[in-house]
């Protein structure tokens, strides 16, 4: 047994900061969720669709995303026209706590792991915004692709770039690099 342990050491070393990580950011996110009531929406949320608004506002067009009276989520309006919902999922936060596991695990110098985790996420946040923006725009135009845009296409853009930033990041800064 105590030669499998040692035979496998890296990658057990990986799984369990990994694993802890992600446990230890995921039960914090919750907390963070849990301090919002029934009807409230997350700061996080809210400043997301805040900023999707200024961006497709900045390029010039009629939207309004407002908070939904009575639910937990910010109702898109384009044109005068309700397009969709932001919820709490749409915020990333989920996709970064991933991110910041993964490079946890492979980290390498403590000031370019911290550098790295900090302008991974600035990207991956701006990244949204702009997904969150187009995802508007083209639900309004093609409403027929709304589910594929939504459920597939935009998944695979997100979780694509963060894939990337991860063999960056191995190839880069990790201890593993060359």
């Amino acid at each position: 047994m105590k030669k499998y342990l040692v035979q496998f050491k890296p990658f057990l070393i990986f799984v369990s900061i990994f694993f802890l990580t992600y446990i230890v950011l995921t039960v914090l996110y919750k907390f963070y969720l849990n301090g919002y009531q029934g009807e409230e929406l997350d700061a996080v949320t809210t400043i997301t669709g805040k900023n999707s608004e200024q961006l497709l506002k900045f390029l010039n067009y009629d939207i309004i995303i407002q908070k939904s009276s009575q639910n937990p989520w910010q109702e898109i309006i384009l044109n005068g026209r309700f397009i969709a919902q932001i919820t709490e999922g749409c915020n990333a936060v989920s996709v970064m706590i991933l991110f910041v596991s993964f490079v946890a695990a492979f980290s390498g110098n403590l000031k370019k792991t911290l550098w790295f985790i900090i302008l991974g996420l600035i990207s991956i946040y701006i990244l949204n915004v702009f997904r969150i923006s187009l995802l508007i725009v083209l639900s309004y135009n093609f409403p027929q692709y709304g589910k594929f845009l939504h459920n597939i296409f935009f998944p695979l853009m997100i979780y694509g770039y963060v894939f990337i930033l991860w063999i960056f990041w191995i190839n880069r800064f990790s201890k593993y690099a060359k």
